[in-house]
């Protein structure tokens, strides 16, 4: 995955920040609409794995789809490393917003600060993203972890606000 003939960093980039963003959506939704934990946890992992193979496999068809526009491309270890490389990062950086949903009946923790819990690993697993992404282009580090959080936290926010207006339309 790191040979110099494949650029993973552009996968990695996009497969993380979806896995996270998409995830702690579904997290803020349900906090945000007085869910259940357990429907976190149900639609956190099926999105989790559902969104991350169809991520995976749209990476995969859409670096086909620009081989098979120029012939001498023709290269399929790139559309198949892409697919991997997306898929990886979104499953495992992707997997951060629920993490203390899953520690939370060990801990024995509350309900709040689970969701806290949350926030604050799911801001730090998206400063990492912007972080290794700056590292890797040679840009300000914190300047792109900063600005990866941000994104991430409108994203968060916007799901969690239909979440609580949706369940107060309801109540």
């Amino acid at each position: 995955m790191f040979n110099s003939e494949y650029n993973w960093l552009p996968d990695f980039v996009y497969g993380s920040i979806d896995g996270i963003v998409t995830t702690f959506a579904v997290v803020s939704a349900v906090e945000g609409g007085a869910l259940p934990v357990m429907i976190i946890l149900i639609m956190g992992f099926a999105n989790l794995f559902a969104d991350g193979f169809s991520m995976a496999a749209s990476k995969y068809l859409s670096d086909k789809a620009e081989l098979d526009q120029d012939p001498k491309l023709a290269n399929n270890v790139k559309p198949l490393l892409g697919a991997w490389s997306t898929f990886i990062a979104f499953i495992i950086l992707g997997s951060v917003p629920l993490s203390a949903y899953v520690i939370q009946p060990w801990l024995n923790l509350s309900g709040e600060f689970t969701f806290k819990l949350a926030c604050v690993l799911t801001l730090l697993a998206l400063f990492f993203v912007g972080f290794c992404k700056g590292y890797f282009v040679n840009k300000n580090k914190f300047y792109e972890g900063f600005e990866t959080m941000m994104v991430g936290a409108i994203a968060a926010g916007i799901s969690y606000g239909i979440g609580f207006y949706i369940e107060s339309l309801l109540a």
